[in-house]
């Protein structure tokens, strides 16, 4: 269980991200269309999750447009921004900011993605959705990289991500 702050005040996560050098778990999350996703499907490509609480707050509004921009540059890479959002306000977000180079998924129908890697948040107000964290595979699923932001009101740190990502 990790231990991290939202508004200052602690919370936890229901456990711990994937270790490095682990297999990250599979997952099925649902898409702006309503078809779904698994992470077999990104086989062969880098993937960076963006994963965060929901795209109607600030700062995860700010970290998929800082990831857009970023997408655009890489190559052989995925960058797919998570949260428990329906899939009708992700997509209603990215009309609006022009956001094209990341793929939204949602975890809205079973939360089973934000149990499986230990980032759902245990307790406190936003009990039940995503806490802030990235999460670098390379092509073959292994993970390379992880953060659990510690404040939750707090950007991840996406020079770590994409260096982990030119490691690779």
């Amino acid at each position: 269980m990790a231990s991290i702050t939202l508004g200052r005040t602690p919370v936890s996560t229901v456990g711990e991200l994937p270790a490095k050098n682990t297999t990250a778990p599979n997952f099925t999350l649902t898409k702006v269309d309503l078809s779904e996703a698994s992470l077999n499907d990104y086989k062969g490509s880098k993937v960076v999750m963006n994963i965060f609480p929901s795209v109607d707050t600030g700062t995860c509004a700010k970290s998929v447009r800082q990831f857009n921009e970023e997408a655009a540059e890489l190559t052989n890479t995925k960058v797919l921004c998570i949260s428990r959002d329906l899939p009708f306000a992700q997509q209603r977000f990215c009309g609006a900011e022009g956001i094209e180079n990341v793929e939204m998924l949602s975890d809205f129908k079973t939360g089973a993605f934000g149990k499986a890697y230990g980032l759902e948040f245990a307790s406190g107000g936003f009990s039940g959705l995503h806490s802030r964290c990235i999460v670098v595979l390379d092509s073959n699923g292994n993970v390379l990289h992880t953060e659990q932001v510690q404040e939750t009101a707090d950007e991840p740190n996406y020079k770590a991500a994409l260096e982990a990502l030119m490691d690779a």
